[in-house]
């Protein structure tokens, strides 16, 4: 049997998808769960199903810090501490793809404020707490952070920003006993993902032309959440899901030149991005 794991978590994001799944994972090895999260229906059916014991559930938005600040109350209040924060909340930029000259105007301001104002505020809120339990943060990003990001430039950067936080954070913290990694899922079988495979017929087709078949499968939110679990038991600085993803990361220096160029000469990616562009309104 796996040691228990009696640690308290705070998850953002936590009322499905990504969060749902690691805070079950982390439910059954032991830990106390805050799940935090805007729709109430869905924070109350996660703890559901998490039987209600070692749970304790918030109503927050990450955009608010003064919400967050709430959070991490709650968390104290409930279960005397904080061990591990996991910065999971994230929204795409809808469920139609664009390009920077065809998205609405709002998206991504509104993808920026979730995705990284939102990390920022719950890394700010919960830090004084994990540095007292000598913790760990782990804030998500995604492949998206080091892959190109046409078709989907909002959340690319705000992934990517949310990288350069966490790398910031980790060697900020060296000197105390908490410490903090990124986690970078590929493609989950989520509704973000649903866009690019499916979805929308022109981002389905960018993303089979763009990525070659075995990194561009989805997996699923067990799974993900199973080496998520690993990576926070051993504190780790990264946590790249699915480890075939891994050689990009490394090697992302070298690749993402030539795959910029692959990219920028590609006839069928232009005639895709034209249609993209087609859809300014």
């Amino acid at each position: 049997m796996k040691d228990r794991l009696d640690k308290v978590v705070l998850i953002t994001g936590a009322g499905g998808g990504i969060g749902a799944a690691v805070a079950a994972a982390l439910h059954r090895r032991g830990a106390s769960i805050v799940l935090v999260d805007v729709p109430a229906a869905d924070l109350e059916r996660v703890s559901a199903q998490l039987g209600h014991s070692r749970v304790a559930i918030v109503r927050a938005d990450v955009t608010s810090r003064e919400q967050l600040d709430n959070a991490v109350a709650t968390a104290i209040e409930q279960f005397g501490r904080l061990d591990i924060v996991i910065a999971n909340a994230g929204i795409s930029s809808g469920a139609r793809a664009s390009t920077i000259r065809s998205v609405d105007d709002g998206v991504f301001e509104r993808v920026i404020g979730v995705n990284l104002t939102g990390v920022w505020n719950t890394v700010r809120a919960s830090l004084p707490h994990i540095v007292d339990s000598g913790g760990y943060i782990l804030l998500t990003a995604s492949t998206y952070a080091y892959v190109n990001g046409m078709a989907n430039a909002p959340y690319a950067a705000s992934k990517a920003a949310v990288e350069q936080l966490g790398r910031a954070l980790r060697a900020e913290l060296a000197g105390t006993d908490a410490t903090a990694g990124v986690l970078y899922p590929g493609w989950v079988s989520t509704p973000i993902a649903d866009v690019a495979f499916g979805g929308d017929e022109i981002a389905t087709a960018l993303v089979a032309r763009a990525f070659p078949a075995p990194i561009r499968r989805p997996i699923s939110t067990e799974k993900l959440a199973r080496a998520t679990v690993r990576g926070i038991e051993r504190r780790a600085a990264r946590i790249q899901v699915p480890g075939r993803w891994i050689p990009y990361s490394l090697l992302r220096g070298i690749i993402n030149p030539l795959s910029d160029i692959i990219l920028e000469r590609d006839a069928e990616i232009a005639r895709l991005t034209a249609e993209l562009d087609g859809r300014r309104t």
